[in-house]
């Protein structure tokens, strides 16, 4: 196999191993756990972006590539979330808000696919992702960041714009998709 072809592939796959190895290093007790959960999530974090661009540099999109990479994100995201929220370090309300909107948007996509209607992302909803996947890692970070950082706080801040960017980007596409429905 080529591996410049296959590259894109192999970051997702190494992005979807991360999820149980994130659940993992997460129940590591003290500052420990919560770096290494931090840096696995940077680390998926990283390949979410050099796989999109190595497959578009290269030219290297494939099907399974476009099939797997927003369920990669979704089920990565998703894990951490529920993660945070279980443990307490995550609030509800904006967690509830941000996998609300990636099943409803994943149902439309799907929907307007079958009826080949594309929806391309909009630069707001780019911020929401950097916004959402900054929020998780210092959320992740947690205590085990330096004082200085406030890594808690700016997590939790960072989530709560991310979930409105969440409410405001997904309307626009629900808006957006049912001019199609009828």
């Amino acid at each position: 196999m080529n591996l410049r072809k296959n590259l894109p592939n192999y970051l997702t796959y190494l992005r979807i191993a991360c999820i149980p190895a994130l659940i993992v290093v997460f129940i590591i007790p003290g500052a420990w756990g919560y770096t290494l959960s931090a840096g696995l999530f940077f680390v998926a974090g990283v390949t979410d972006w050099l796989d999109g661009y190595v497959a578009r540099i290269w030219q290297a999109q494939s099907n399974i590539g476009r099939f797997l990479d927003p369920i990669a994100d979704k089920l990565l995201v998703a894990t951490a979330l529920l993660l945070l929220v279980a443990y307490g370090r995550a609030d509800l309300l904006p967690a509830i808000a941000i996998v609300c909107r990636e099943i409803l948007l994943s149902g439309l996509r799907e929907f307007l696919a079958e009826i080949r209607i594309g929806v391309p992302v909009s630069k707001l909803a780019k911020f929401k992702t950097a916004a959402q996947m900054a929020a998780i890692f210092f959320l992740l970070l947690g205590a085990g960041g330096p004082d200085w950082l406030h890594s808690e706080f700016l997590g939790r801040l960072l989530l709560w714009l991310a979930a409105l960017l969440t409410l405001v980007t997904g309307y626009a596409y629900l808006k957006t998709g049912l001019r199609h429905m009828g």
